[in-house]
């Protein structure tokens, strides 16, 4: 027997409530969805009192999600995501374009799997947009739960993350430390790890998955502080930063893997075979890859596949 839903439930409190989940601010997703403040506060009144529960709750000058809310929001965010596959295939139908397959990837990724990955599923000839989206493994993660993104290529999430979602491995990838050719570090007898401190060092983000394992192995070499660190995502600015200086680069070896072959960067002598971690396929766990998206993620696995002995798997 299946139980009616409450007709009392409309589409725009379940777009509501997702992104003000998504945003953590009533404010932010007023903007979003270009409606007032109040309106959004008092659509989130109406599915609380048609649901019976408190979806949010408040920390510090922000605000969260319940526990409530959070089981809410697995499925509120399915659902959301279900429906627009529906209007995309009708839209396929009648204008003849095929859904458009949205991916998050984190910069190693995008550089080193998904250029080869989109070559094989043009070939295909499947017709689909694609869109991609280059960012933090945290971000892009929030993002394929409220059903922005369909896929994530990236680092595996920390198990707190990982609710609601399944992770497929494709190789593991370790951080390296670089530098521009002809760096002082790279003269022969230097100790990297005494000298370090006295470089500018470029860091992953501390929400970025890379960040904690990166403060580990510094520390368990005896480097528990750096006194200039300059925090960032973007390859294009470590690039361009190392041409002018001689600043440290703590990166994914997968952004540099180009860089270093041809000379123009050098990894620091480092055995850091301790920062290996896990790169894959992260999904939603309730919904089913569209004809696209499998073609798609087919291309990613036979690349990551042909990636795996330069990758050091």
């Amino acid at each position: 027997m299946v139980l009616p839903v409450d007709p009392r439930i409309k589409f725009r409190h379940l777009q509501c409530f997702v992104e003000v989940a998504r945003q953590k601010s009533v404010n932010r997703a007023a903007a979003t969805l270009h409606v007032s403040q109040p309106a959004v506060t008092k659509t989130i009144r109406e599915l609380e009192e048609i649901l019976g529960i408190v979806l949010f709750e408040r920390e510090g000058r922000g605000i969260r999600t319940s526990s409530h809310g959070e089981v809410f929001l697995r499925h509120a965010a399915a659902t959301l995501t279900a429906l627009r596959q529906a209007v995309d295939s009708v839209s396929y139908e009648m204008a003849r374009s095929a859904p458009p397959v949205r991916i998050g990837a984190l910069p190693t990724v995008s550089v080193r799997i998904m250029p080869k990955a989109m070559a094989h599923f043009l070939a295909e000839g499947a017709g689909s947009p694609v869109k991609i989206v280059t960012g933090e493994n945290a971000v892009l993660i929030e993002q394929l739960r409220v059903g922005e993104l369909d896929l994530v290529v990236g680092r595996l999430a920390s198990p707190e993350k990982m609710t609601g979602l399944v992770f497929e491995h494709l190789y593991s990838e370790q951080v390296r430390f670089v530098v521009r050719a002809g760096h002082p570090l790279l003269a022969a007898g230097v100790s990297v790890f005494d000298r370090l401190r006295e470089f500018p060092v470029l860091l992953p983000t501390r929400n970025s998955v890379i960040r904690p394992i990166v403060e580990q192995y510094l520390i368990a070499n005896g480097v528990p502080a750096l006194p200039t660190q300059i925090e960032t995502v973007s390859d294009a600015f470590g690039r361009a930063f190392l041409r002018i200086s001689d600043a440290v680069w703590i990166i994914s070896e997968g952004v540099v893997a180009a860089d270093i072959a041809d000379g123009v960067l050098a990894a620091l002598p480092m055995e850091t075979t301790d920062t290996r971690g896990p790169v894959g396929l992260t999904m939603r766990a309730d919904t089913l890859p569209s004809l696209p998206l499998t073609l798609l993620i087919q291309a990613i696995r036979a690349v990551s596949a042909e990636a795996r002995p330069a990758l050091r798997m």
